[in-house]
């Protein structure tokens, strides 16, 4: 009879996924614990190459500089900044721990993951001008947004985005804002960097394994995995699971049976971008320029003509437009959808159709539509925009969440969300943006809420990390304005 016996090591933290995620996690925690044995595991053969790729996500930094979904407006004309401020606040979260690692010689130049980009909102009609005023107004109350500008001048626009203005009507009603203050992240790099930091100080990084198996061992989890090109299997034995594996966290945590998992669900959803190819035009626009999302897109699929900087080299994309796929990753399975349906989970997904009609209706009107309708969304940013500079790229896959409600219906949500285990010894991300720009406020109360015994002798080295960590900064101007000084001194980043 063959041998079946499994080797089994003991960890400390295994982190499922090799994305900015479980980086984020294993870099913090090599600055909190640095005598702890890490080990992150990464299906693929490289680290990043999912969602935190460059091409397969926006890239922008979220900080709710440009993205209007973050300001809703109310039935009475008001538009409310609360969520806008909130999101910001958490990526200042990210940019001081960012800055934090380099100005400790944690990771080498910025300049290979962050650079200065203005983030822009554009609208046009009268209504959407008269919204797009009382957002500006609603925001740089705020010091995280006082330097934000408004206009309705064509002319002040061909300055700002002289790709929007050109060819365009000068009768046309437009409105933009501009803010100095906005960056584009490159994540894929971002997360290389983060890895090769944590592995300097002991952290070790398997790619080429997939986690097919989460089992209780005693008061700790067995992580079972196998090499994706020898069949080969092994087993970690830790205390502590944290599982940010993109569109694969749901049903990784479904097969830890945890009772916090029960009821969720997901909602794939795919996407395609334009990128151009013609370097003359790319030189002409230094700015992510967002617009409204049509009604019923989910928050991803929000229309950007953007300025990126992906491994180095500057670019431009319009989108994304999306399409949908039964996949949980851009890598998966067909059967990723379906295999994720239990009795637990099945009513709830089934219930919320009915309320998302407006999202079934978008989905089905991009997946039909032709190029030429696909490049008409581009021109109305775009007007002098030509089929022969761009080209079709896929995006990356995202998997909106799916929450049971009190009333144990299913609700469909757009964002990110933390589940853990009520005994702190798994836990896990789900959902799409703002995630990546806010993984560092969401690892650190991750952190908190699983290590609660820990909280004294990590207090004063989160604080070294994020000065503003337990703070407002909303509330300080003077604060606000020196943490932007001051990170942006640190990674590099104009702030004029």
């Amino acid at each position: 009879m063959a041998d079946l016996r499994v080797d089994v090591t003991r960890a400390d933290a295994v982190l499922i996924g090799g994305g900015i995620a479980s980086a984020t996690l294993a870099a913090m925690i090599s600055e909190l614990e640095p005598g702890w044995d890490v080990q992150v595991i990464e299906k693929l053969d490289d680290i990043g190459l999912e969602s935190s790729d460059g091409w397969n996500n926006a890239g922008t930094g979220h900080s709710a500089l440009c993205e209007l979904n973050y300001t809703p407006q109310d039935v009475d004309g008001s538009v409310s900044p609360a969520k806008a401020i909130t999101i910001n606040e958490q990526f200042q979260v990210s940019r001081q721990f960012w800055a934090h690692l380099v100005e400790n010689d944690r990771i080498g130049d910025p300049g290979a993951f962050i650079h200065s980009v203005p983030h822009m909102s554009f609208v046009h009609g009268i209504d959407s001008v008269d919204y797009l005023r009382r957002r500006h107004e609603a925001l740089t109350a705020n010091p995280l947004f006082d330097r934000m500008r408004f206009t309705t001048e064509h002319a002040q626009l061909s300055e700002w985005a002289p790709l929007v203005a050109q060819e365009r009507p000068v009768t046309e009603t437009v409105a933009a804002t501009w803010s100095p203050d906005g960056t584009d992240v490159d994540f894929g790099a971002l997360t290389g960097l983060l890895l090769e930091h944590a592995r300097r100080v002991g952290t070790t990084v398997s790619t080429g394994w997939e986690v097919v198996d989460l089992r209780r061992m005693g008061t700790d989890w067995g992580v079972m995995s196998r090499s994706t090109s020898t069949g080969e299997t092994r087993v970690v034995r830790t205390p502590f699971v944290f599982v940010g594996a993109g569109g694969a966290a749901l049903p990784l945590l479904q097969k830890a049976g945890i009772p916090e998992i029960d009821g969720f669900g997901g909602f794939p959803i795919s996407g395609q971008w334009l990128r151009c190819t013609n370097p003359e035009v790319i030189a002409q626009h230094d700015a992510k320029v967002y617009g409204k999302a049509a009604v019923g897109a989910p928050p991803m699929s929000v229309p950007h003509l953007d300025t990126r900087y992906i491994d180095g080299e500057r670019s431009l994309m319009f989108g994304p437009y999306a399409g949908w796929s039964p996949k949980f990753l851009k890598t998966g399975s067909y059967t990723d959808l379906f295999a994720s349906i239990t009795p637990k989970n099945v009513t709830r997904m089934m219930a919320v159709a009915p309320p998302n009609i407006d999202l079934m209706t978008y989905l089905a009107s991009q997946l039909a539509a032709t190029s030429k309708q696909r490049f008409a969304a581009l021109e109305e940013y775009m007007p002098s925009a030509r089929p022969e500079d761009w080209e079709q790229i896929t995006a990356g896959q995202r998997v909106q969440v799916i929450a049971p409600d009190k009333d144990k219906h299913g609700v469909l949500q757009f964002g990110t969300q933390v589940i853990t285990a009520a005994d702190g010894s798994i836990g896990g991300m789900l959902g799409a943006s703002p995630g990546a720009s806010t993984a560092t406020d969401i690892m650190i109360r991750l952190l908190t809420r699983m290590f609660p015994e820990r909280q004294d002798a990590w207090r004063p080295i989160i604080s070294r990390m994020v000065p503003s960590w337990g703070t407002s900064l909303s509330s300080d101007a003077d604060a606000a304005h020196a943490s932007l000084e001051r990170t942006a001194a640190a990674l590099g980043l104009t702030h004029d």
